[in-house]
């Protein structure tokens, strides 16, 4: 991955210069966006690797620019809060963020974040020849990063095609959400465990088939049969 391109789009300008003045200690190229449409206009022109968002803006809010973009990218997007009701979080992570961090926040911990999504998307960058798991209703070319369910493609964001990767290639076996947690997510997440519900009950929805059995107080199977 060339330098990491990171999109802030939040109307507050303390909040602005505070996150950016970090970005570019960390030496990451950044673009800002104080309202929803500039935000929609930045990510189609800027091309970032990830998008740092927050719900509460002037024009169309946080929610509608998401809903938005997850119907043209599949972009790494970190929502941002300042409302404490989990709904509010649920919604969003629903529509399809990737993250989220409540206001106010600390800013090292909006870098740690961003440097484990950022991690992630170079490792699966990388190589990965033959690298395909395949089952009797869905399909994976991790390298390629596509998902084929009965033959037909699906699009999947990337927390979610990394949810199902890591079920997938523990098929059979009962991963706890503090499991999940760490493989998908980094061991250095300190966030809500809820998470792991909302983005699974997503992916159910996008696959369309019964393959992903919670086990109830323990955690999520993947039971597609093998070929």
């Amino acid at each position: 991955m060339s330098i990491p391109k990171i999109l802030v789009i939040d109307d507050e300008p303390g909040i602005l210069n505070l996150v950016t003045a970090y970005l570019r200690q960390e030496g990451y190229e950044y673009y800002t966006a104080t309202d929803g449409l500039a935000g929609l206009k930045a990510t189609r022109a800027f091309k970032p690797d990830l998008i740092v968002l927050d719900i509460m803006l002037p024009g169309i809010d946080g929610l509608e620019v998401l809903a938005q973009l997850r119907r043209e990218s599949n972009v790494y997007v970190i929502l941002l809060t300042a409302k404490t009701e989990e709904m509010d979080k649920i919604i969003g992570l629903s529509v399809g963020a990737d993250d989220y961090l409540t206001k106010p926040f600390s800013p090292r911990e909006l870098i740690a974040r961003i440097k484990a999504a950022l991690r992630r998307m170079r490792q699966e960058g990388r190589p990965s020849e033959g690298h395909l798991l395949s089952f009797r209703h869905v399909r994976l070319d991790v390298a390629a990063r596509l998902v084929w369910v009965d033959d037909h493609l699906v699009e999947l964001t990337t927390t979610e095609f990394d949810l199902l990767r890591v079920l997938a290639e523990h098929r059979g076996m009962v991963l706890s959400r503090e499991q999940l947690l760490d493989k998908v997510w980094g061991g250095a997440y300190f966030g809500e465990i809820r998470v792991v519900d909302v983005h699974l009950g997503h992916l159910r929805q996008k696959l369309g088939v019964e393959i992903l059995a919670t086990v109830r107080g323990v955690g999520y199977r993947f039971e597609d049969e093998g070929l």
